[in-house]
C-alpha cells in the first residue's frame, strides 16, 4: 500500500471572529500536531486544495483557534469551513517501531488470524485511552479498540490489519 504525501488531521469547523481565525477541529482531540508544523494542506468542500503556512495556533476554551497565513477577515475564513485540514507527511517525526499515523490505517483491509475478511478500516474514533478501529463492509460493523488484545499485526504493505473480534477472545 503506498502512502499519501499528506496525513488526514481534521476539520475547519467554523470562523473566528472577525480577523480570518478558524476553529479547527483535530480527529485526536490530544494531537498536538498543528503546534509543530509550519504548513497544512486544506481540502475545500467544492474539492480544490491548497497548501496554508500556519501564521499562529492557540487554544481558547479547549478549542484550537488557528490564523493562516494569506487568510484576512471572516469572509475568507468563512469560504474555509467544512475543509479537510492535512499535515504534510514529511514534517513530521516517523512513528517509532510498533507505532503507526492514524491515517495510515485507514482504508486497511480487516482480516481474521484465519484470514477471514471482516471488512475494511474506515475511521478511528478517539473516545478512550487508545483508538477505535471502526470496520465496515463485511457481515457487521466492528468497533475494536487498537490494542495488543484486538489488533494482531498491522502490515502497511500489503494493506491489511490482523484483528481478533471481542467474541474471538471471550
Amino acid at each position: 500500500m503506498s502512502t499519501t504525501p499528506h496525513l488526514q488531521l481534521g476539520y475547519i469547523a467554523r470562523a473566528h471572529g472577525l480577523s480570518g481565525d478558524v476553529v479547527v477541529r483535530t480527529f485526536d482531540p490530544a494531537s498536538e500536531t498543528l503546534f509543530e508544523v509550519h504548513r497544512v494542506w486544506v481540502k475545500r468542500r467544492d474539492g480544490k486544495g491548497s497548501e496554508l503556512p500556519i501564521a499562529s495556533v492557540r487554544v481558547a476554551r479547549k478549542e484550537l483557534l488557528v490564523t493562516f497565513g494569506g487568510v484576512e477577515g471572516r469572509t475568507a475564513a468563512e469560504a474555509l469551513v467544512g475543509a479537510t485540514v492535512y499535515v504534510f507527511r514529511e514534517d513530521l517525526e516517523p512513528p517509532k517501531e510498533g507505532e503507526y499515523f492514524q491515517g495510515d490505517l485507514i482504508g486497511l483491509e480487516a482480516v481474521t488470524e484465519s484470514g477471514e475478511v471482516v471488512g475494511r478500516v474506515v475511521e478511528l474514533w478517539n473516545t478512550g485511552e487508545v483508538p477505535t478501529l471502526v470496520i465496515r463492509g463485511g457481515p457487521e460493523e466492528l468497533l475494536l479498540p487498537f490494542a495488543d488484545d484486538f489488533v494482531g499485526e498491522v502490515d502497511l504493505q500489503n494493506g491489511r490489519v490482523v484483528v481478533r473480534p471481542i467474541e474471538a477472545i471471550e
